[in-house]
C-alpha cells in the first residue's frame, strides 16, 4: 500500500510544471504562504510608520522573518512520524529551560523571561507555545476519543506545569496563549459541551483565589479594563490613547505616517502590542477590515489543511496551530479595542518581536509538513 501511494505521489509530481513543482519541492502550501507575505509585508510599511521612520527596527523585523521563514520552511519537509516521536523531548526540554529562566534568566521590561544564550537572548517560554499541543495531540494520538477523566487530568497537568512556570515569570499574555494551544487540542478530541462549562466555572473560581497572587500591575490591568477612565493617566492611558487613535481613523484613516497619535508619540508601545491602532488611525475601518479578513483567510486555509490529514495527532495539532493563530489575532484586537484586558500579546507577523515571529512562523510550517506527508502518516 505504501509502495502504490509513493507511485501515485510521483506520477502526480511528474504532472506539475513551474512554480507548483517548485511549492511540491518544498512542500509548502502556496496559498497559505501568499497570505502570510502579504501580511508581513504590509505589517514592515506600518512598522515604519508605528516606529516613527526607524529604518534598523524594520531591518531587525526583516531578519526575524528571515528566521522564521527558514524554520517553516525547514520544518515543511520533517516526516510528522519524526516530530511525534521527538515531542516528549521537545515538552521536557521546554520544561526545563523554563526552570532554568526561573532560577538565573535574563530581566527585562519588569519580567524574568529570556535566557542569555550569548549570541541572542532566547524565550523558553515561546518554544512552549508549540510543545504542549504537540504533546496534548501526541498523549491523544492512541487514545480512545473523546477522552476520559483520567486523560483529561493528565492532559490539565501537561497544560497547567508549563503554564504555571511562565505566569510567574510573569508573563500572562504567554501563558494564555499556551493554555489556549493546549485546551484547543482537547476540544477538538471531542469534549462534551457540560465538561466544558464546568471546566469554565472551575477556571473562573480558580481566577477569584488567583487574584490575590497577582502582582498590582496586573490587577490595574483588569480594573481599568472595567473603567479606563478610573486612572486616565495611569493604568488606563493605553487603553484610552488607542481608542482615540482607532475612533479618529474614521472610515479611511488619516493617511500614511500622518496619524497623530502615533507619531507624536501619544499612543504608547505604538511599534508592538498596539501597533493595530495605529491602523486604524492610518488606515481607518477599512485599513483594519483588509488586515482582518487576511487573518480570517489564513485561518481558514490552515484549518482546511488541517482537516486533510489522515491521522489523529496531525489532526488535532494542525486544528491547535490555526486556532491559536485566531487567539492571537482576537486577543490583541480586543485588548487594544478595549473589549479585553491588556495582557501583551503582539499582533501576529505585524508587530515588532523576537521569537513569538519565529515560532508562529514554524508552526505554520510543522501544519504544512502534516498536510504535504498525509499519506505516509502512520507508515
Amino acid at each position: 500500500m505504501i509502495y502504490d501511494e509513493l507511485l501515485s505521489e510521483s506520477r502526480a509530481r511528474r504532472t506539475l510544471t513551474g512554480a507548483a513543482r517548485v511549492l511540491w519541492a518544498l512542500k509548502i502550501d502556496g496559498w497559505l504562504v501568499t497570505l502570510l507575505a502579504l501580511i508581513s509585508i504590509g505589517g514592515l510599511f506600518v512598522l515604519f510608520s508605528a516606529s516613527g521612520g526607524n529604518v534598523a527596527t524594520v531591518l531587525r523585523t526583516v531578519l526575524r522573518l528571515g528566521l522564521g521563514a527558514a524554520a517553516m520552511l525547514l520544518l515543511a519537509r520533517v516526516n510528522p512520524n519524526f516530530l511525534r516521536r521527538m515531542t516528549p523531548g521537545l515538552y521536557v526540554l521546554g520544561i526545563v529551560f523554563l526552570i532554568i529562566v526561573g532560577a538565573a534568566g535574563r530581566v527585562g521590561l519588569g519580567a524574568q523571561r529570556w535566557l542569555d544564550l550569548g549570541v541572542i537572548h532566547f524565550q523558553p517560554s515561546e518554544l512552549m507555545k508549540l510543545a504542549v499541543p504537540m504533546m496534548c495531540a501526541r498523549y491523544l494520538h492512541e487514545r480512545a476519543l473523546p477522552p476520559s477523566f483520567l486523560s483529561l487530568c493528565s492532559l490539565a497537568v501537561l497544560i497547567l506545569v508549563p503554564v504555571g512556570l511562565v505566569a510567574v515569570e510573569p508573563d500572562l499574555g504567554t501563558a494564555a496563549l499556551i493554555a489556549a494551544g493546549g485546551a484547543l487540542v482537547i476540544i477538538m478530541a471531542g469534549l462534551p459541551v457540560r465538561v466544558m462549562v464546568g471546566l469554565g466555572m472551575l477556571a473562573g473560581a480558580g481566577g477569584y483565589f488567583g487574584w490575590n497572587f497577582m502582582h498590582d500591575y496586573q490587577r490595574k490591568r483588569l480594573l481599568t479594563f472595567i473603567d479606563p477612565k478610573s486612572d486616565p493617566l495611569g493604568a488606563g492611558y493605553h487603553i484610552i490613547q488607542s481608542q482615540i487613535g482607532i475612533g479618529s481613523g474614521g472610515i479611511i484613516g488619516k493617511g500614511y505616517m500622518e496619524g497623530s497619535q502615533a507619531q507624536l508619540e501619544f499612543l504608547p508601545e505604538r511599534s508592538t502590542d498596539f501597533i493595530f491602532a495605529v491602523i486604524g488611525e492610518e488606515f481607518g475601518f477599512i485599513g483594519l477590515s483588509v488586515l482582518l479578513l487576511l487573518y480570517l483567510l489564513v485561518v481558514a486555509r490552515a484549518l482546511y489543511l488541517a482537516m486533510q490529514t489522515q491521522d489523529t495527532f496531525a489532526r488535532l495539532l494542525g486544528g491547535s496551530l490555526a486556532l491559536t493563530f485566531f487567539v492571537y489575532v482576537f486577543i490583541n484586537a480586543g485588548m487594544v479595542t478595549g473589549l479585553l484586558p491588556v495582557v501583551g500579546v503582539p499582533l501576529p507577523l505585524v508587530s515588532y518581536g523576537g521569537t513569538s515571529v519565529v515560532t508562529l512562523l514554524a508552526g505554520f510550517g510543522i501544519l504544512m509538513a502534516l498536510y504535504s506527508h498525509r499519506k505516509l502518516i502512520g507508515s
